[in-house]
């Protein structure tokens, strides 16, 4: 006997990965921020939150983004809380608005030309003299790392980016191996030293994954992934900048639109309905 055509049609929406996302870069600000000592104060973090939540309730007022669209919002709010620094809270909030409208500003064909975390960094350093980030602000515990890479990993399972990270950090390593140790001859302890930052591994596994401004092919985002990790590597080395990661990302994201336009594929949405059999 089949049951209804009502029960057969009822969804269940899937649990959307931004809560998991907002509790995991959530839970590491709380830990720097208490347990870390990091440099910073309420009102600098406040601020930027706050920014970006009043920034991205003004395009939800427009009727530019959907309800739910604060949660992103939020998430690059935390990110730029763990990642940027700055003397004056008003830089924050400059670079807080600008992550933020960059998403409404600079689009193609549906999706941003820009990471939002990421521009709003950028941007705020070259236009103004204050802002920075610390890579050192996290420490070097490997087996805090390490809870930071597991913890990202298993965020990532939810968004179906880890061969993104797994292709940036492959690479990124084999680069740095190749030259720290076969090639300048220096010991492991100088190559572990470079990738002991929980900036890096943060960068990694947060920023570098965002569905919204990576290539939708699994295979484009190999390439784009292998680019950005070519050109940090290039930027670290013979550039000497020490946040390569960050501004390789920023030259080589606006070549997602080609990628998605050479490769074809169905195109991330953070809910998605699943269909519940009672039968």
């Amino acid at each position: 006997m089949s049951a209804p055509s009502s029960l057969r049609s009822w969804t269940l929406p899937k649990v959307d990965a931004r809560y998991f996302q907002i509790l995991y870069l959530g839970s590491f600000l709380v830990l720097g921020t208490f347990f870390l000592g990091w440099d910073t104060s309420p009102l600098k973090l406040s601020g930027i939150l706050l920014t970006a939540l009043l920034v991205q309730g003004f395009f939800i007022g427009i009727g530019k983004a959907d309800k739910s669209s604060w949660m992103s919002a939020l998430i690059t709010g935390l990110g730029l809380c763990l990642l940027f620094r700055a003397n004056s809270v008003y830089v924050l909030m400059f670079g807080s608005s600008l992550a933020i409208s960059s998403k409404f500003l600079f689009k193609l064909r549906g999706k941003h030309l820009f990471n939002p975390a990421n521009i709003g960094i950028i941007g705020t350093l070259l236009i103004t003299n204050d802002g920075w980030i610390s890579p050192g602000q996290w420490g070097s515990s490997i087996i805090f790392l390490f809870v930071l890479g597991v913890l990202g990993s298993v965020l990532l399972f939810k968004v179906g980016r880890l061969d993104t990270t797994l292709t940036f950090l492959l690479t990124f390593v084999v680069l740095e191996y190749s030259r720290t140790v076969l090639y300048l001859g220096w010991s492991s302890d100088v190559l572990l030293h470079k990738l002991s930052s929980g900036s890096f591994v943060l960068f990694a596994f947060f920023m570098i994954t965002d569905p919204k401004t990576s290539p939708d092919h699994p295979r484009a985002r190999l390439i784009w992934a292998f680019s950005i990790a070519l050109l940090a590597f290039i930027l670290s080395n013979w550039a000497f900048i020490h946040t390569a990661p960050i501004w390789a990302l920023f030259f080589i994201t606006p070549i997602t639109a080609i990628c998605d336009t050479y490769w074809k594929a169905e195109r991330f949405q953070w809910t998605k309905e699943k269909n519940l059999n009672p039968i």
